[in-house]
Formats: C-alpha cells, sequence, structure tokens
C-alpha cells in the first residue's frame, strides 16, 4: 500500500474539485461555463501562469477542445440529428404505438423495447428528446398517465446507451481516458456483451417492479388547464366604451412591468383570435381573455374601466378557439443548450418569436404560474405555452425546444433514410471490423498476401464519424447549415472544459492520493467489494453532477486503486464508465432525465424511490457480469 504524501498542488487540485462540485450541484453558473471557467483556473495556475500549482500549461488546459473523445462526440450528435430529420425513429415510436394500443403493460414494453435497443446506435440523448412527443400521445391516446412511461423512457436509453461505444457521450470520453490510462481504448462492441444483461436485467425491473413505484403525477385526461391548476388564472372581461385601453395594441395596452398579465384571446362579434395578437388593436365591446391572478384582475378593471364576465374558461377545450381543429396549447421542454436556459421570459424574444403566451411551467417539480417573467428559465423546465398551430410547427423544428406533442404534419427527409441507414452502418461497420485479423485469415486462405493490406481500412471511430458527417451533407441527410444546430454546445464545452481537471488530478499526484484511500478498503474488502464500491460511489457522484465530469474524476482514482490491490483496472474503469451512463436516482445528474421531468410531472422524490433499487440491483448485476466476463 502506498504512502499518503499530499503535496500543495494536490490540494490546490482538490481544492478545485471542490469548487467544481459546489458549482455543479447548486448550479450558480451553466455546467459549460463552470467548466470553462475550471479550465481558465487551471491554466492560470498553471505552469504557464502565476504560479505552478495544477501543473497544466496553457496547451494542455485547451487541449480539451482537440481532444477525440470531444470531436467524436461533437461527430456523433451531428450523425444523430441527421438520423432524427429523416424521422426513422419517429417512425418506430409509430409503430411501437400501433402495437401498443391501450394496453398498458404492452405500452411499456413497446417504450423500453424502441428506447433501448435504437440508443445503442444514435445517441441516446436525442433519442428521448424524439421520443418524448411519441410517448405523450401513445400515453393519452391510450388513456395511460405519462408518467408512467416517461420515466421507464429516460431509463431504457441508459441501458441502450450501454450497448455500444456510441450510445453515449460518456462512453467515448472514458475510451479516451483509458486509452490514456490504460493504453487501452474501447472498441466498438467492447462491452455489448454486458450490456445486453444490464438492459434485460433493467427491463425486467421497470416491467415488475419499477412501473409500481412510478405514481401517476400527470392526469391521464389531457387537460392542461385542469393538470396545471391555472383556472384561478383565467379571466374574461368585456372592454368598455371609456376604456382606456380601446385604439391600443394588445403588445402595449398592458404594462407588463406593473401588471403580471396577458391577453390570451380576443372574442369579438363572436370571432376568437389568437394569432397574432401583438399588433391587433383593441375595440370597445372586445372580450378578453386573460391570463392574471384575482388582483391584477380587479386593478385593471378598476384602472382600465373592464367588466368581469363571471363565465372564465375552465378547461382546455374551453380556451381553445373552436375554429381551430389543430392543438393549441402544447408542453415546451427547455433542453440544455436551449438559448431560453439561463434568461427570463422578459429578457428572452420567446413571445415575440414564436407569438406564443406562457400560462404556466414546472420547474424542479415546482408548478410556476404567476411572475413568470422575472424568474429564470432554467434546462429540465417545461413550458405550458398556448401558440399557433404554425408555430408550435416552429417550436418542433427548433433544436431549443421540444414539443411534448407530435406535430400534425412532420416534416421529415424520410426519402433520405436508406441514406442515413447506411451511412450510420458504415460509420461503426469501418470502424468496429476487425480488418487486420480478416485480412490475415483471407491471406492465409488463398495465399494471396494481398489481403494483408486490408488492415489499412481498420479506422478509429472519430474518422468514420467526421467521414460520416460529410456523407450526410453530400447525400443531403443534412443541410450544411444544420450542422450547427446539431451541436449541443454545452455538452462539447463541458467536455472541454473538465478533461484539463482529469489531467491535473494525475499529474499532481491527486489521483494517487485518492486512489490509495480507497485502496484501503481492500484491507477490509476482497478486490469485488471494492469494484463494488467504485460502482456505488460513481452512481451517486453522477446524481449530483454530471456524468461526463463523474467519469473524468473517477477514472483515475479507480485505476490507481486497482493497481494497489492488485486487481485488473480494466474491470474498474467499465465499472466506473457503467455507473456514471446509468444514473438514475436524480433527474440533474443524466440529461434524458431532464427530459421527462416536467412532461411526467414528476417530484425530485420519484428519481430516488424509483431509481435507488434500481441503481442498487444493477450494481450487483453489472459487477457480477465485470467479474464473469473480464475478471477482477
Amino acid at each position: 500500500m502506498a504512502s499518503l504524501s499530499v503535496t500543495a498542488d494536490a490540494l490546490f487540485v482538490f481544492g478545485v474539485v471542490a469548487l467544481a462540485l459546489v458549482l455543479f450541484v447548486t448550479e450558480f453558473l451553466p455546467i459549460d461555463v463552470t467548466a470553462i471557467f475550471l479550465m481558465v483556473l487551471l491554466m492560470v495556475f498553471g505552469s504557464d501562469g502565476v504560479v505552478n500549482l495544477s501543473q497544466i500549461s496553457a496547451t494542455e488546459g485547451v487541449s480539451g477542445f482537440s481532444n477525440p473523445a470531444t470531436i467524436t462526440v461533437l461527430a456523433m450528435l451531428i450523425l444523430s440529428s441527421g438520423i432524427s430529420r429523416t424521422g426513422l425513429v419517429q417512425i418506430l415510436g409509430r409503430k411501437m404505438t400501433a402495437f401498443a394500443g391501450t394496453n398498458r403493460d404492452r405500452q411499456l414494453l413497446a417504450t423500453i423495447g424502441v428506447a433501448g435497443p435504437v440508443s445503442g446506435f444514435i445517441n441516446n440523448t436525442p433519442v428521448v428528446a424524439i421520443l418524448v412527443p411519441v410517448i405523450t400521445d401513445l400515453a393519452h391516446a391510450g388513456k395511460t398517465s405519462p408518467s408512467k412511461l416517461l420515466l421507464p423512457l429516460s431509463y431504457a436509453s441508459m441501458f441502450g446507451g450501454m450497448l455500444t461505444l456510441i450510445g453515449t457521450s460518456t462512453n467515448i470520453l472514458a475510451s479516451d481516458v483509458s486509452a490514456r490510462l490504460l493504453g487501452h481504448p474501447f472498441s466498438m462492441f467492447e462491452f455489448t456483451s454486458l450490456g445486453v444483461i444490464v438492459l434485460i436485467a433493467g427491463s425486467l425491473y421497470l416491467m415488475t417492479i419499477g412501473h409500481r413505484l412510478i405514481p401517476e403525477r400527470v392526469p391521464v385526461d389531457e387537460d392542461y388547464v385542469t393538470e396545471y391548476a391555472i383556472e384561478e388564472y383565467l379571466t374574461e372581461v368585456v372592454v368598455e366604451p371609456d376604456s382606456p385601453l380601446v385604439g391600443q395594441t394588445v403588445g402595449t395596452a398592458i404594462d407588463s412591468v406593473e401588471f403580471d398579465a396577458d391577453i390570451l384571446q380576443i372574442v369579438r362579434d363572436g370571432e376568437e383570435y389568437i394569432e397574432p395578437l401583438a399588433q391587433m388593436t383593441v375595440h370597445e365591446g372586445d372580450l378578453l381573455r386573460l391570463r392574471a391572478d384575482r388582483d391584477t384582475v380587479s386593478q385593471l378593471a378598476d384602472r382600465d374601466t373592464l367588466t368581469l364576465t363571471g363565465s372564465p374558461p375552465q378547461t382546455e377545450a374551453e380556451l381553445e378557439p373552436e375554429t381551430e381543429s389543430a392543438q393549441t396549447l402544447v408542453e415546451v421542454v427547455i433542453p440544455r443548450g436551449s438559448f431560453l436556459a439561463g434568461k427570463s421570459l422578459a429578457s428572452s424574444t420567446f413571445r415575440q418569436r414564436y407569438d406564443a403566451n406562457v400560462l404556466a411551467f414546472r420547474s424542479r417539480g415546482e408548478t410556476v404560474r404567476d411572475h413568470m417573467d422575472r424568474r429564470t428559465i432554467r434546462a429540465g423546465d417545461t413550458l405550458l405555452i398556448q401558440a399557433p398551430p404554425d408555430s408550435i410547427d416552429r417550436l418542433s423544428d427548433n433544436e431549443d425546444f421540444i414539443v411534448a406533442h407530435e406535430p400534425d404534419e412532420p416534416h421529415y427527409r424520410s426519402e433520405k433514410i436508406p441514406h442515413a441507414i447506411a451511412i450510420m452502418a458504415g460509420v461503426i461497420g469501418v470502424a468496429a471490423a476487425p480488418w487486420a485479423t480478416l485480412g490475415s485469415a483471407l491471406a492465409g486462405v488463398t495465399g494471396v498476401a494481398a489481403f494483408q493490406s486490408l488492415a489499412a481500412l481498420s479506422l478509429p471511430i472519430l474518422v468514420t464519424a467526421l467521414a460520416g458527417v460529410v456523407a450526410m451533407v453530400a447525400t443531403g441527410v443534412l443541410d450544411p447549415t444544420e450542422i450547427y444546430d446539431a451541436v449541443e454546445w454545452d455538452v462539447i464545452f463541458l467536455l472541454a472544459g473538465v478533461i484539463p481537471l482529469g489531467m491535473a488530478l494525475e499529474q499532481t499526484g491527486g489521483a494517487d492520493i485518492l486512489g490509495t484511500l480507497v485502496a484501503m478498503t481492500g484491507l477490509v474488502l476482497p478486490p469485488i467489494g471494492v469494484l463494488w464500491v467504485f460502482y456505488l460511489a460513481t452512481g451517486i457522484i453522477t446524481g449530483v453532477i454530471s456524468n461526463n465530469a463523474s467519469v473524468v474524476l473517477m477514472l483515475p482514482v479507480a485505476v490507481e486503486a486497482a493497481t494497489q490491490i492488485g486487481a485488473d483496472p480494466f474491470s474498474f474503469v467499465l465499472a466506473v464508465t457503467f455507473a456514471a451512463s446509468t444514473a438514475f436516482i436524480t433527474p440533474v445528474g443524466y440529461q434524458t432525465n431532464l427530459f421527462v421531468y416536467g412532461p411526467g410531472g414528476y417530484k425530485f422524490s420519484d428519481y430516488l424511490r424509483v431509481g435507488g433499487p434500481l441503481q442498487l440491483f444493477l450494481s450487483f448485476v453489472t459487477v457480477a457480469g465485470i467479474v464473469v466476463i473480464w475478471g477482477v
């Protein structure tokens, strides 16, 4: 057992790690900004900075941007976007809907059966983003609470993400770290056997125990007015002839700074208007449907000569115009990287850009119904909006939003499905095929030495993924401008920022110190017990910080601990990777959990209630699988 010798350099890096944990947990800054701040801090106190405490040079500090893992993740996000634009996943979702019908068990089986396998070959984050509206519509059509299906959707995508190297960005990053520490990067199907075991075991849990633990947070009947309890915030008023509102436009009629109110509709001469209202002039006798609390309405009535009708809309059907067949009330989820994340409704151009009214929103389990303009919108928040059908279509086409309802006329490039499938098959096939082995075998059988040159076809996933991006643009699967929208830049900046932190932990000896401390558990536990401790510790840490950050921090420590107790470091690398890629116990540890947080109406405790037993169950399954397949 190595002795503990804590240097000033190691103490500094421990301080940076502690600061990182605080910032990630509190979300004082967006996670990508936090990562860049940490990178700058390491460089300022690095070998090219004011004092060499982090042992990170400026070149090493920015190396995360050129790291193969970062570039590979970037390329895979673009490829996943190309697949989604063809509508392939949505088509599978419709077939799933036809299979499931109104039977809840079949709905759950179909959700897991599509999300799991597909997530092995398309990055699981966009898979969930694509399937949220499909599953929500499936639930409502089958008279099932969406809460019963959306959390299993997120969990199943995590199971599936562990089928291949490209299933999740965490796998790609872990492969790069493993290559640096052990000289052993992951092959495409390195851990597929274990991934299949995890997928089957996790699916059985969801089908038998998990779905019984999930509460029905969202009512079966699709009525957003009731679900969000905004009846008390909907009012109808009539504009009197002497009202100062007469002659003003809707956009200027109500002072949004003084009054927390929005004009949702105008009813004039029996005709209902919802779009676009901002430039519409208010006339005497108009009936205005407002979103406002009772005190605000009372003040408006006194000041602006408005008369309450006494019959405000109480249901979604009453709030939607009878002449409109399309849905005008929808939920919109804010993913990480959205232009709205970190802003308020007042400081953004959301309303003006989409002619949309926000009636309420859910944020971390809280439903906000008043004074919404000044509240900061966070990733994972779900807005209940009223918008015309064309605005909803534009929201659906925008990567900044996840609309929890499939558009009636989706704009898919279904004619490009064969191209997209062929390109993805080429990306995976060229990277995964054992060309050198195949060439040697053919040369031995045929006696033709030229077959040995097949080894030259062996290319890393970085190269094949970038080639796939070029192919998707060349074949028209993606437009050139769409590749920039496809990239989740917050993920890229997060990777670029945390990679130097992992390097600093190694170079200052911090990983050795932490590894020694954990290795002390080997005095009372066998190696398999220490392996299990690492799995659980990684799962807990990932629940409060990002999965990519936890991999960067935990892998060097795991390798050092394994070395000191005489265990196989690669088995420990796999345990950390699987634990970080299957974070079930909180909504903030994994982005897919955030995607379903609002539409499912979940509370924070629901993730621990359902995901806690699942995490513990899979800790035994995964560790046992690693020991049987790779040893320890």
